[in-house]
């Protein structure tokens, strides 16, 4: 019998650098309630990121975005 060949390792990905302008946005994101898998999602960016953004480990000196939301 042939021993099975070796499974390919998917490539890692990575998610972009956090600016302060993200931040802010992630900020008032989650003042408005949002979820940091939710908010994650809709800055492509991985969940850990957000979190370091809530509990204030990073971005603690930019305040939150101004954002207009649709009525």
């Amino acid at each position: 019998m042939k021993p099975f060949p070796p499974i390919p390792l998917a490539p890692r990905r990575s998610s972009p650098r956090m600016s302060d302008e993200m931040a802010a946005k992630a900020k008032a994101l989650l003042g408005l309630g949002y979820s940091q898998q939710d908010i994650a999602t809709m800055l492509g960016v991985n969940q850990g990121r957000v979190s370091e953004i809530n509990t204030g480990e990073r971005f603690g000196s930019v305040p939150p975005a101004q954002l207009e939301l649709p009525l």
